[in-house]
């Protein structure tokens, strides 16, 4: 019996060796063989070795869906190194936050994109912000803009003018910024026998990734998880998303969240699936990369499947090579479900559940569950977890992919896993009688409504059944009578011209009376985080 390669290293020497001259990664121009990937990913290494890089140490990436990042992640694998994604929607001092706490020994970081220079934005947040090496990760092919004046602007923003080619300044800032181009020399001075050995030293039990919760109750927390944890959800994602080598996958997803780079870009590592990144979600542009270059898979959050559907020009391109559709992180409406599979003739299509905490997996429907299932529950415990509903209907796990625990704060893990290695989620649920787990809300967003709990997922649910609403969120809103009440925000479908009465008319008909919302806001879009959800403390804020 074959043994699993337990580290990413391993991993992509097996994928060389299995795969060899099979697309790896499609990005634009840039086409990756499996064995010119791993060959990227040792030559990035190699760098970052000969910059001091060592086992243990945690380097970072701040930038967009690139076939750079890939490289990046797998290199910093590759040293030992674990490996902390920043995300691209934080300002400087969230980056110079996590950036400090994890004392990152080397920082990817895309040059100016969509309209930010996250170099200059660091060095103004923290001008003496140490880090040995920031690598500059071109950007020209999506924003026109060049990876060298990248690094010229932080460069200047640090001593007032950019080095000139070839001369080395005298600046702290200027001695830690390196070019993506200039790594291949950097690397030379690391003998090749020395990488390899370095990459093989990795141990299943070193940590592979430090991702840091959404904050959403209090400072982010980051989660340490090790090679072996992240390789086994991920190949359990495989098992239930039928993923193989023949498909190419499109990865909307950000890679710095678990959905981009577990379920997309590790999952495509251990299977020889081809990675294709989307940098920033454009619907008319991943159509057409469906139409051009057949895209088979394609996940993410559900409003990305809504917001191809009832695209005007969805027509014009084709789809049909779509054949697997993996979503959550939000109320998935039954009628999607049945339109992905009808309209968009996906041939897989299921929901999963999971966080952070628990190496970003926990449960996943299988391919042949019906619509009502895979839109009303997050299918059964994967990955060897097991799953129980504690106090207050609270969701436990308990397994060997449980994350190590939170860096430097064993207070929180205490709290978060119990004695008796529960993981306590803060999601609300109930397990039906197959072990399916349905999550209900989290304990955060129920609210009481004349003394009866209330459960905004819900009340989504039924309002998604609602002819013209395209996506809706519920919160409690303060009530002198009641308590709270519910309020629920709209975006209409387009050409809609649903109004609040038929909104109450349609929650009284279909919900008990202390569900139905008692204030209806319409709007053009919600605020969503980058994976996906909601941000209901937002609206919340919004309406305190």
């Amino acid at each position: 019996m074959t043994t699993l390669s337990q580290t990413t290293p391993r991993a992509l020497h097996d994928a060389a060796r299995a795969y060899g001259d099979a697309p790896a990664v499609h990005d634009g121009e840039v086409q990756l063989s499996w064995t010119q990937l791993l060959d990227q990913v040792q030559q990035v290494a190699g760098a970052l070795i000969a910059r001091g890089v060592r086992r243990g140490d945690r380097i970072s990436i701040w930038a967009p869906n690139t076939y750079h990042w890939v490289v990046a992640a797998l290199a910093s694998h590759y040293t030992g190194a674990a490996l902390v994604p920043l995300n691209t929607r934080y300002v400087a001092d969230e980056a110079v936050d996590v950036l400090e706490r994890v004392h990152a020994k080397a920082l990817f970081i895309s040059g100016p994109f969509l309209g930010r220079d996250r170099l200059a934005e660091l060095r103004t947040a923290a001008p003496d912000l140490d880090i040995e090496t920031i690598i500059v990760m071109p950007v020209e092919a999506l924003s026109g803009v060049t990876a060298g004046s990248g690094a010229e602007s932080f460069a200047e923003s640090a001593s007032g003018s950019a080095p000139r080619d070839g001369a080395t300044s005298t600046g702290r800032a200027d001695e830690a910024v390196v070019a993506w181009s200039e790594l291949a020399g950097i690397s030379a001075r690391t003998p090749r026998a020395d990488i390899i050995a370095r990459g093989e030293s990795v141990d299943p039990e070193d940590i592979s990734d430090i991702l840091f919760t959404s904050g959403t109750t209090g400072r982010s927390k980051g989660t340490l998880v090790a090679h072996r944890q992240a390789l086994s959800v991920v190949r359990a994602w495989v098992a239930c998303s039928t993923l193989h080598s023949d498909d190419r996958y499109l990865v909307i997803p950000p890679f710095f969240h678990n959905f981009g780079y577990k379920a997309a870009m590790l999952a495509c590592l251990v299977t020889g699936a081809t990675i294709v990144p989307q940098a920033s979600f454009d619907v008319p542009q991943a159509m057409r990369m469906v139409n051009d270059l057949r895209i088979t898979v394609l996940t993410g959050p559900p409003t990305i499947y809504q917001t191809i559907l009832d695209h005007p020009a969805r027509a014009d391109f084709d789809l049909s090579s779509l054949r697997v559709a993996v979503t959550g992180a939000a109320t998935v409406p039954v009628v999607l479900i049945e339109r992905m599979r009808g309209e968009l003739e996906f041939d897989v299509v299921v929901t999963a559940y999971g966080l952070s905490e628990s190496a970003g997996f926990g449960t996943m429907c299988l391919p042949d569950d019906d619509a009502e299932t895979v839109a009303n529950t997050s299918g059964g415990p994967i990955a060897d977890f097991e799953v129980r509903i504690g106090d207050h209907g609270e969701v436990l796990l308990r397994g060997p992919n449980v994350m190590l625990g939170y860096l430097d704060d064993p207070e929180n893990t205490a709290k978060t896993i119990d004695s008796d290695g529960w993981l306590h989620t803060g999601d609300v649920g109930v397990l039906d009688e197959r072990g399916y787990l349905k999550i209900t809300d989290r304990l955060k967003d129920l609210y009481i409504s004349g003394g009866f709990n209330v459960y905004p997922a819900e009340v989504e649910q039924a309002l998604a059944r609602l002819d013209g609403v395209a996506d809706s969120a519920v919160i409690g809103a303060p009530d002198e009578r009641m308590g709270e009440v519910g309020k629920a925000f709209i975006v209409r479908r387009p050409g809609s011209a649903l109004t609040v009465e038929d909104v109450i008319a349609h929650a009284k008909r279909t919900l008990a009376n202390f569900k139905v919302p008692r204030f209806v806001e319409f709007r053009d879009e919600l605020p969503y985080s980058a994976a996906g959800k909601v941000l209901k403390r937002q609206l919340r804020e919004e309406n305190s």
